[in-house]
């Protein structure tokens, strides 16, 4: 079997972020990257894949900048394959020209199945998956949250609110996958090493034109402070008021 996971570089995001200058981005100073959550899973997912089946090749494909290499060296010594990376100065927030280069990439590889992250944890679209499975003209399942593989077709389950449901489809397929479906392994030494010798192939994206682009970035304002209103049930008759009069939520 051979797969194809899509991933990408995020900044880690327990910290506080600042606008930079130009207000249509993070200010990247001091920030720490890695792989997006979501990503993690789905690299583990294909390997567990691969190594049920007891054969295959699992490929990491991501669009970014040079940085991005390093993202793709830890996937690598997760026990993936190969690597390709599509070079990029910055990433856009286009879906479209970021699923268009995925597209042109994996068009004509021979995948059976192309994994995603649910969705990247910085920007939170859940879009490139479903856009790159459209323009590959494949079925697709989004948010997976357990995956199988048998006899040349997968059945995925995923859940809902208050209820799940499970689908069944061919293969050549895409999948993007929810927590749930395998926690990512950690790197050993042996395959850190070993992912210096492994194959990281850069090409230039063909992200084409960009149909959308940011216009201003801003962080969301303080929360007012909190206010003491009493202690005990003496307290509560402010309460109600205020929350009738001043949040509206009663």
């Amino acid at each position: 079997m051979k797969i194809a996971v899509c991933i990408k570089r995020v900044p880690e995001m327990d910290v506080r972020f600042k606008i930079a200058p130009s207000g249509t981005s993070v200010d990247e100073t001091g920030l720490k990257w890695d792989m997006s959550d979501f990503d993690g899973y789905a690299v583990e997912a294909a390997l567990q894949l691969t190594e049920k089946l007891g054969n295959g090749e699992v490929v990491v494909v991501t669009v970014g900048p040079d940085a991005a290499q390093e993202t793709l060296r830890k996937a690598l010594s997760m026990g993936v394959t190969r690597a390709v990376h599509l070079k990029v100065d910055a990433i856009p927030f286009d879906n479209f020209a970021i699923a268009r280069a995925l597209a042109t990439e994996l068009q004509g590889g021979g995948y059976d199945l192309i994994l995603f992250g649910k969705m990247s944890i910085d920007s939170s679209n859940g879009a490139v998956g479903p856009i790159t499975a459209e323009l590959l003209n494949l079925p697709c399942v989004a948010a997976a949250s357990k995956l199988e593989i048998a006899n040349g077709k997968g059945t995925a389950r995923r859940e809902l609110e208050g209820a799940a449901e499970l689908l069944e489809f061919p293969l050549p397929a895409v999948v993007s996958i929810d927590e749930g479906v395998a926690r990512p392994r950690y790197p050993s030494l042996k395959g850190i090493m070993a992912a210096k010798k492994k194959p990281l192939e850069v090409k230039p994206a063909q992200l084409g034109d960009l149909r959308m682009t940011v216009s201003t970035m801003a962080l969301p304002p303080d929360r007012p402070p909190g206010r003491i209103l009493g202690e005990g049930v003496a307290a509560v008759p402010e309460l109600v008021r205020l929350l009738q009069t001043e949040a509206k939520v009663l």
